[in-house]
């Protein structure tokens, strides 16, 4: 004992890396989460430039409906971008704090 301080015993040492395990699990899923979260905005993008497309080529499309799908893939793109530059401003402020 030193300084009132205990040694960690290497029995201790095997519950910490236990217990880091879940946050690797919580950081997989995040990681799935943004993953999914991205391709729902590259599939709301391809279904707009097909419902364009469509309509351009002069198929039987609903201009509402194009217009919808142009919306919907615009403001997932831009949701997106938001919560980028959210996530980039916390970590700029969790870097900028004194430890």
């Amino acid at each position: 004992m030193i300084n009132g301080i205990t040694p960690i015993s290497l029995q201790n040492m095997d519950g910490v890396a236990k217990a880091a395990a879940p946050a690797q699990t919580q950081a997989g899923q995040f990681g799935d989460m943004l993953k999914n979260a991205m391709n729902e905005v590259n599939r709301a993008q391809l279904e707009s430039d097909k419902m364009t497309g469509a309509l351009a080529k002069g198929q039987n499309v609903e201009l509402q409906d194009v217009m919808i799908a142009a919306e919907k893939a615009s403001v997932t793109l831009l949701s997106s971008i938001e919560m980028r530059n959210k996530a980039i401003e916390a970590y700029q402020e969790v870097m900028r704090m004194q430890m």
